[in-house]
């Protein structure tokens, strides 16, 4: 996809070879759907990490994202043109981003002494094939999509998922409200209000001094408190109907997970200001996608149904629109870590 250009991308292909393309979701929010018009795209590696290869006609990238695809071009006249487009998948209001298709195109190469169409062949043209992609919201296709990923799990690369849990951690995520600064303008529901992503209720506040150096010092107090609430602290129906806990407050709150432990983080996407999707990127690890679903986390039922054998492993994902995610890793890269949203 061309990027901050007037002009429109072409990429050049020749018949009978395999191509691998390297697709990155530079969005800052969106989650796009991507395909090329009359090819097939066989998914190879997620977020640098092998899976076992399956084909589609059209796949989804979040941002953040990195999805290795194989192309194989086919027997084509020379001059064909195909659309590669990519447009957003959102449950959210159209009326509140971009919905715009963003298309490049994949044109086969003219050679010597190749056979031309005949003058009536294509009303004397040759066309531009244009791909079908799913429904803005069209959240089954999303589903089915990211429930074919899966680890290739092989001695040689092996899936080594944690089996066993030392800490289990529920993060709410989604919007809410938060009081406006002292002599700020505000953008919310309200002139004293703003909108403000948040964590279990909490927005995170950057420090003005480093965070390890407080740490080994012992001069946190006053830079960070170490009680991020393992769990929202008033409960809900995080995806049904109110009353919601919209309130959001801010501070510099840190969880501490011991060197070595193997963790847990169920993600549950809330409807309190409308159902959205929110990637999510975990700095400094790789973790496993052991389940996700729809509608509130059961922890219950839904544990015994986690993948623990292939899991895919990934870097970034996205919290489902309505939905939950449950990641597993392995607390063994020290250091402070963020868990970014958008």
């Amino acid at each position: 996809m061309a990027c901050l250009r007037t002009d429109t991308y072409k990429l050049k292909v020749k018949p009978g070879k395999t191509y691998m393309l390297r697709l990155i979701n530079a969005a800052l929010n969106d989650e796009l759907f991507f395909s090329v018009a009359n090819h097939s795209l066989t998914v190879v590696e997620v977020d640098a990490v092998y899976v076992k290869p399956f084909t589609v006609d059209t796949l989804l990238i979040a941002p953040g994202q990195t999805t290795n695809v194989l192309l194989a071009a086919k027997p084509s006249y020379p001059g064909a043109n195909y659309y590669m487009s990519a447009a957003p998948y959102s449950t959210a209001r159209p009326a509140t981003f971009d919905n715009t298709t963003v298309a490049g195109i994949l044109e086969y190469e003219m050679y010597p002494d190749a056979p031309r169409p005949s003058a009536g062949s294509f009303n004397k043209a040759l066309p531009l094939y244009r791909p079908t992609l799913p429904q803005l919201n069209d959240t089954s296709f999303v589903g089915n999509f990211t429930a074919k990923l899966r680890s290739l799990a092989t001695p040689q690369y092996p899936a080594a998922v944690p089996r066993t849990v030392d800490r289990r951690f529920f993060f709410a995520v989604g919007l809410g409200t938060h009081p406006c600064p002292a002599n700020a303008t505000c953008q919310g529901p309200t002139n004293t209000t703003q909108f403000a992503a948040s964590v279990n209720n909490v927005s995170f506040v950057l420090p003005t001094k480093a965070l390890l150096h407080s740490h080994f010092t012992g001069l946190s107090s006053g830079v960070y408190s170490p009680d991020f609430p393992v769990a929202p602290l008033a409960p809900f129906n995080y995806t049904g109907t109110p009353p919601n806990n919209t309130n959001v407050a801010s501070g510099t709150k840190l969880m501490v997970v011991p060197y070595g432990a193997n963790v847990e983080l169920v993600m549950q996407g809330t409807s309190i200001l409308g159902v959205e999707s929110h990637p999510l990127h975990l700095h400094g690890f790789n973790f496993f996608v052991v389940g996700q679903g729809y509608g509130n986390y059961d922890p219950v039922n839904d544990p015994p149904k986690f993948n623990l054998v292939d899991p895919v492993e990934r870097n970034t994902v996205g919290v489902p629109a309505g939905g939950w995610v449950a990641i597993r890793f392995l607390a063994d890269n020290p250091g402070k870590t963020l868990v970014a949203k958008e």
